[in-house]
């Protein structure tokens, strides 16, 4: 398993847009990635569960992924959460 934590920046945290974003590029991903906040997990491949973790600006989250090619999906991840969030 690799994992990275990153501090929300974009003022209006994980909204509709950006969620669907990162739900479109984990599915790219063949290992299972899962976000975490405030004991919550989800399953960052469906919306629904990311969008219930009602993440907002300044709120830190931990990614995980596990699986094939989880170094590399967690370096492009790392590096869209970096870019847009």
């Amino acid at each position: 398993m690799t994992q990275f934590s990153y501090t929300i920046q974009d003022e209006t945290g994980i909204h509709a847009r950006p969620a669907g974003a990162l739900v479109k590029l984990a599915r790219e991903m063949p290992c299972a990635v899962v976000m975490k906040k405030d004991g919550k997990t989800a399953d960052l491949k469906k919306i629904f569960t990311l969008m219930a973790l009602a993440v907002k600006c300044g709120d830190t989250v931990t990614v995980e992924v596990s699986g094939e090619g989880e170094k590399a999906a967690a370096d492009k991840l790392s590096a869209y959460f970096r870019e847009n969030l």
